[in-house]
């Protein structure tokens, strides 16, 4: 808190100078100072937008790392290729905020794709931010795997839930676990290392089941996978003691028609519109390379205002 106080001075001291730096430049009609206004201004509005950020991320884990798992709904190798076109957005959306990005698990698609991906993101605030992406996520556009060129509708399901940073929180007994190794499935070293390596854990009570196939080191995907399995064993737990965990987790949706969270139009018109807040972006190209930030603010606002 000391922290964000200071900045807010600082900040306040910055406007100060600027102030005085714009009447300087009134006074004396020297317009070699608009340069250096210019991107003082945009440096404060820069500062100013970031921390309005981490005032709407207060959740109880939101300062947290997040783990985030990606899945195609119905349609083949439609909504292979549109869950891994989300995969490639996210990646890139994690590496422009600064985050570090293990990529945990890829499970290729029959024919192009991916029938599944799980990775890992390592900074401030990544499940904060990642969680506005959970939900149901709908493509139209004219498809490129159609030979008659007729418009598809796709869709993917994105999960996200935050990694602990304390590893005793779930105490798990190692006789509930079937640990099986096997080799990695990347195609052509697409997405992880091709080796004999991958670990897949099993906890045979709730049968929930990771895969981590992203490090060479057996020792390490066994490390990661436990991490993992941890978090997502204290998910079940919050389901089980509390019955305001939608308020946690949110409700869960087929991946189909009627539960999408935002759409992604390319064909006839090209439009991207999240149905929570409304918000609608004409230029899709940008947010398909990753630039997601004023799909996410947009929702952390509206999130507040409720």
């Amino acid at each position: 808190m000391n922290e964000i106080v200071q900045c807010w001075e600082r900040l306040d001291s910055e406007r100060r100078e600027l102030v005085d730096l714009i009447e300087l430049a009134r006074e004396e009609d020297d317009p070699s100072l608009e340069e250096d206004i210019t991107q003082g201004v945009e440096r404060i509005r820069r500062e100013v937008d970031h921390l309005e950020e981490e005032s709407l991320l207060s959740g109880e884990f939101d300062a947290s790392d997040a783990i985030v798992s990606l899945h195609p709904g119905a349609g083949g190798l439609e909504s292979q290729d549109w869950a891994e076109t989300l995969l490639r957005m996210y990646l890139r959306w994690a590496e422009m905020r600064g985050f570090k990005v293990d990529l945990n698990d890829v499970l290729p698609g029959d024919g192009g794709g991916i029938k599944s991906a799980t990775f890992t993101v390592h900074g401030r605030h990544a499940y904060g931010l990642f969680l506005p992406e959970k939900g149901v996520h709908r493509l139209v556009r004219i498809s490129p795997f159609d030979a008659s060129r007729r418009r598809h509708t796709s869709f993917a399901s994105l999960d996200v839930i935050p990694l602990l940073e304390e590893e005793g929180i779930v105490e798990i007994d190692p006789k509930d676990l079937r640990v099986e190794t096997y080799r990695s499935s990347g195609a052509g070293g697409q997405h992880v290392n091709v080796t004999d390596s991958a670990v897949r854990i099993t906890h045979i009570p709730t049968g929930t089941v990771v895969s981590v196939q992203n490090e060479r080191s057996q020792i390490s995907n066994r490390q990661t996978a436990l991490r993992i399995l941890a978090a997502r064993l204290f998910e079940l737990q919050r389901k089980e003691r509390e019955k305001e965990i939608e308020k946690f987790r949110g409700a869960r949706y087929d991946i189909g028609f009627g539960n999408q969270i935002r759409s992604y139009v390319l064909h006839p018109y090209r439009m991207i519109k999240d149905h929570r807040t409304g918000l609608e972006i004409g230029n899709v190209d940008p947010v398909l390379n990753g630039d997601l930030d004023e799909l996410v603010d947009a929702y952390l606002r509206w999130k507040a205002a409720q």
